[in-house]
């Protein structure tokens, strides 16, 4: 199972940090740029179930970077995020295809909320509370973690681990990530600490015959089926 694949485009950073927190903690895999060039550019490979821009930015603005994504033919919902509460700015932004509007200052709990709604017009779905791959399930709303039907105990940092690799299973995380996503800071801080927990991990999911988490040399972690 995989999450819905989010891209979080604003240029301040302490909100980008922020939001992309509040996102993936709500189950949504989230790549964050800085700017609308950026989003552009990334657009194709990441392919976003969703888009949440902001509007003023200085490169390009939101409502350029929107203008651009439909005239390459992209459905993708897009979800506006300003500082600007007028009836023009709305109307601009949802003739040049944008999906929603949401003015700063907002909670993040209406920023989850207009998400989930966009993706269900969408035909997308919030990922169920049990994550699962093969027979590794988690329930996130009984916060419990099963393999082949037994019970796992893991602690508050295992289990956030884990579930940062669930949420975003068959992608490969890198340290820098891991350590953002799961420890809240950057990678400045000390990238072994991503190593040790994912030998805690790997312990505490035992099964060596059909190992869950595998290491890509030079990039980083994923969670995964072995498929060999």
């Amino acid at each position: 199972m995989t999450s819905s694949t989010l891209l979080l485009v604003d240029d301040e950073e302490h909100l980008r940090s922020m939001l992309a927190a509040a996102l993936r903690h709500n189950g949504f895999g989230v790549e964050a740029v800085d700017s609308g060039r950026a989003a552009l550019d990334v657009l194709p490979s990441v392919r976003p179930d969703l888009v949440v821009l902001d509007v003023m930015m200085p490169d390009l603005d939101g409502f350029e970077v929107c203008r651009r994504i439909r005239s390459d033919g992209s459905h993708v919902p897009v979800l506006f995020l300003t500082a600007r509460d007028t009836t023009e700015d709305k109307v601009r932004g949802l003739t040049l295809g944008g999906d929603d509007y949401l003015v700063k200052p907002f909670s993040l709990e209406e920023l989850v909320a207009r998400v989930e709604a966009l993706l269900r017009r969408a035909g997308q779905s919030r990922p169920d509370a049990a994550m699962v791959c093969g027979d590794l399930e988690m329930d996130d709303d009984a916060h419990r973690v099963r393999r082949g039907g037994v019970e796992i105990n893991l602690s508050p940092t295992e289990y956030n681990l884990l579930r940062y690799l669930l949420v975003n299973q068959g992608r490969v995380l890198s340290k820098a990530q891991i350590l953002d996503h799961v420890w809240q800071y950057d990678f400045g801080g000390d990238g072994g600490v991503v190593e040790t927990y994912i030998g805690y991990l790997r312990k505490k999911l035992g099964r060596d015959d059909a190992p869950l988490i595998h290491t890509i040399r030079g990039v980083g972690y994923t969670l995964r089926l072995d498929e060999s």
